[in-house]
């Protein structure tokens, strides 16, 4: 299915938090407005909104506040990727130019700060002291899994449970936040409120896996950045971590010396190695059993179109080509 398809339960709501967003963004200082509204229009699934109005509906809610929370998770991730792509010195984000190339470092580290503050002001608002602490715990780990992630960087040597904890904070931890943030809309009991951040953590998990897969064997057009953008950052994704410990001792040495110096150059080499390593498909059988230990969390769940929805998603996040 399509992902508008399976967020069709959702489609008026996103409609709102897209103008919730673009409402909240709006500012007097005109380098505010031309940051924000550049990474904002480049496009981007909106996953994360998408994830906490579906959890809301799954949980019952039938109230409004979801608008504005899943608006203010949106800034958070957007803020985040104003301040990745300053760390890793990126060029391209969702198909265009990454702010820090046309503005400069400086400008876009301001504005991801000035998102950040601007997500906590709207979170204050509806006045649930519960869902703040579950958000700006989560922006925490974020900020701690980036900082954790650039002192890997040009390391071949970490393990795989080194890279979970990466993933964990960099990418599913907002996930979880943005359905844990659901469920506590529904005023559900505390088993459904983390069965439900569960999901987010293994959904989450599923997507990064599958952007690992991606940024090796995927279309630089579907995917909007170059193929082998991570192996150019020093980074060791899974599939590279595991043709190193399942490689002949040549292949493994490439990879390293690849991520030492961070050498786009030999990327010919380490998807041959990565190919008959199966890293791929050991990668891709990772992140389909993250997507199922997501669809086992909804089993606490009635059944509604939000649930069936929730179910699709977690398949979309292992099928996808971009």
């Amino acid at each position: 299915m399509e992902l508008n398809e399976i967020l069709a339960p959702v489609a008026d709501d996103m409609r709102h938090v897209d103008a919730a967003i673009r409402t909240a963004m709006s500012s007097q200082v005109e380098l505010v407005d031309e940051i924000s509204q550049h990474i904002i229009s480049s496009g981007g699934k909106r996953l994360r909104p998408a994830t906490l109005a579906l959890a809301a509906k799954a949980c019952g809610y039938q109230g409004k506040e979801h608008i504005q929370l899943a608006a203010a998770i949106e800034l958070v991730h957007t803020a985040t990727l104003l301040h990745d792509d300053v760390v890793d010195g990126s060029k391209m984000r969702r198909g265009k130019q990454a702010a820090n190339l046309i503005w400069g470092n400086n400008a876009s580290v301001l504005v991801g700060d000035y998102l950040y503050s601007l997500s906590t002001k709207m979170m204050i608002e509806p006045g649930r002291l519960d869902i703040l602490h579950v958000v700006a715990s989560a922006a925490n780990d974020i900020a701690e899994g980036e900082i954790v992630q650039l002192t890997n960087r040009h390391n071949p040597n970490i393990s795989e449970e080194q890279y979970f904890k990466v993933i964990r904070s960099k990418t599913a931890r907002l996930f979880e936040a943005s359905t844990h943030v659901g469920a506590l809309l529904g005023r559900t009991s505390a088993s459904t409120e983390n069965a439900m951040a569960r999901y987010g953590l293994h959904l989450g998990n599923a997507f990064q896996l599958i952007d690992d897969v991606l940024d090796l064997c995927g279309n630089a057009e579907e995917i909007g950045k170059n193929i082998g953008d991570d192996l150019a950052d020093g980074k060791a994704t899974l599939p590279m971590i595991h043709a190193i410990r399942n490689g002949t001792r040549q292949q493994a040495t490439a990879i390293q010396h690849a991520i030492e110096n961070a050498d786009i150059s030999s990327l010919s080499e380490v998807l041959e190695a990565i190919e008959s390593t199966h890293a791929i498909e050991y990668t891709s059988q990772l992140a389909h059993r993250e997507a199922g230990l997501a669809i086992d969390q909804l089993r606490v769940l009635p059944a509604s179109p939000a649930k069936t929805a929730l179910e699709q998603l977690a398949s979309f996040a292992v099928q996808r080509r971009s």
